[in-house]
């Protein structure tokens, strides 16, 4: 059983769900109607960190499984905690300035890639 990485990807989601709904307020706070994407910064800034949110998740949700299945289930979700971690200090960072984007990026793409190889690792290590 993989509850420890069940979870995090649990809290991935909600995570996931809170900056769509973030998006959703600086829309009203800012005035900007659907479909537009852009005209505040505020509303821009909360946009991309949903957008860009999203663009990490099919890069790492699966390789968070392959992990925890070739790996182990507590590096894998730990490891994937640290990809959410990352995830806050970005969106806390990115939410103030685009400039303050860069630490929880690095976080969030050092865990991401820790996980892709270290799934590939164990995954080419049984084929060989």
């Amino acid at each position: 059983m993989y509850h420890l990485t069940a979870l995090v990807t649990l809290l991935a989601i909600a995570f996931y769900l809170f900056v769509t709904i973030n998006v959703s307020r600086a829309r009203s706070r800012t005035g900007i109607k659907v479909p537009a994407t852009s005209g505040h910064p505020d509303f821009e800034r909360a946009f991309r960190i949903q957008a860009n949110t999203l663009e990490w998740m099919p890069i790492v949700l699966p390789s968070l499984w392959l992990s925890a299945v070739y790996i182990g289930d507590t590096i894998a979700a730990a490891l994937g905690a640290v990809w959410i971690i990352g995830r806050v200090v970005y969106f806390i960072g990115y939410s103030k300035a685009a400039a303050k984007r860069g630490p929880g990026f690095l976080i969030q793409a050092l865990a991401a890639l820790a996980l892709w190889v270290g799934a590939l690792g164990a995954v080419v290590l049984r084929l060989v």
